[in-house]
């Protein structure tokens, strides 16, 4: 792991260099150069020369003179006769410290250095492990991924809780009512829309619902998400606020999201479970007002009043 961290911290430095140095790079200098940043060929510093950062993308390196900071070298081998004062990185590459050379710091490759004759290593050989490489940048993707999704599903619920708390209630009531209709129609939505986006984008004629479909899925989910949150955060803490009950259920449901597998399961359930609640509850709002309407009789209109009674002259 600390090979990681320490390529980690070489390359970024060699990124600012090359950010920094990649236009002056391409030219050559009749100065001395503080930087050396090559894409493909050959690095070279030669006898009585000092520069600050190697960098080269593809091709060998040959230091006959002294680098005083980073030596990063992606694919090729790094031939040091001179003097390296920090630390060489090979990241497909052999390192071969020759008679008279010297490296002061440590070195990062995958293949043991080779020291011939008086060459010195001061510092120790760190062996690259681009599987280590691998997971360690999986890691931080998905804890990234994580991060965001969690703080973007907060906001949304609570700007849903502050717009709609009347929806909540109702997504807790239909809830309340049974899990099996919310499952049936969360799937159905869950699968059904990609399916009605794929299928309106390949007639053509509904392209544009069907990118438009697509492009809505994830605010979709995100609400389904929400609306899940809601339900178990109720069932937690029964009488609290929607507010209170959706950060209940959220806190939850993010910190099982943490656990590989089961956290993407329990997500999904999370997801089905909220877009069936909304499903569930929309139909029955709708049916309460079809009923409503159908039950209202109309008012029967007064007849009119007799005419006034003659009186007799």
């Amino acid at each position: 792991m600390r090979s990681v961290v320490r390529v980690s911290i070489t390359l970024l430095v060699a990124l600012c260099v090359f950010t920094a140095a990649a236009p002056a790079a391409s030219a050559q200098a009749e100065e001395e150069p503080d930087n050396i940043v090559v894409l493909t060929g050959r690095a070279e510093v030669r006898a009585g020369e000092t520069v600050d950062n190697v960098i080269i993308f593809d091709g060998p390196v040959v230091v006959d003179g002294t680098v005083n900071d980073a030596l990063v070298a992606f694919n090729g081998d790094v031939l040091i006769t001179g003097t390296a004062r920090e630390d060489v990185v090979a990241v497909d590459g052999r390192v071969t410290i020759a008679d008279g050379g010297r490296i002061e710091g440590d070195v990062v490759s995958r293949h043991r250095p080779v020291v011939e004759g008086d060459g010195r290593l001061d510092g120790s050989w760190e062996r690259w492990n681009p599987r280590a490489w691998s997971n360690a940048a999986s890691v931080v993707g998905w804890l990234a991924v994580w991060l965001a999704f969690t703080v973007s599903s907060l906001l949304l619920g609570l700007l849903l809780g502050l717009l709609a708390p009347r929806a909540a209630v109702a997504v807790d009531a239909a809830a309340a009512r049974g899990m099996g209709p919310l499952i049936l129609w969360g799937l159905v939505l869950l699968i059904g829309l990609p399916i009605v986006a794929a299928i309106a984008i390949v007639t053509l004629v509904g392209l544009p619902l069907g990118i438009g479909l697509l492009l809505a899925l994830g605010l979709i989910y995100g609400i389904g998400y929400t609306a899940g949150a809601w339900i178990l955060g109720r069932r937690v803490v029964s009488r609290a606020s929607p507010i209170v009950a959706f950060l209940v259920g959220w806190a939850i449901l993010r910190l099982v999201a943490l656990v590989p597998v089961l956290g993407w399961l329990v997500s999904l359930a999370a997801v089905v479970v909220g877009l069936g609640a909304i499903t569930v509850a929309g139909r029955r709002a709708r049916r309460r007002d079809v009923v409503t309407d159908e039950s209202r009789e109309p008012v029967p209109t007064p007849p009119p009043p007799p005419p006034p009674t003659p009186t007799p002259t």
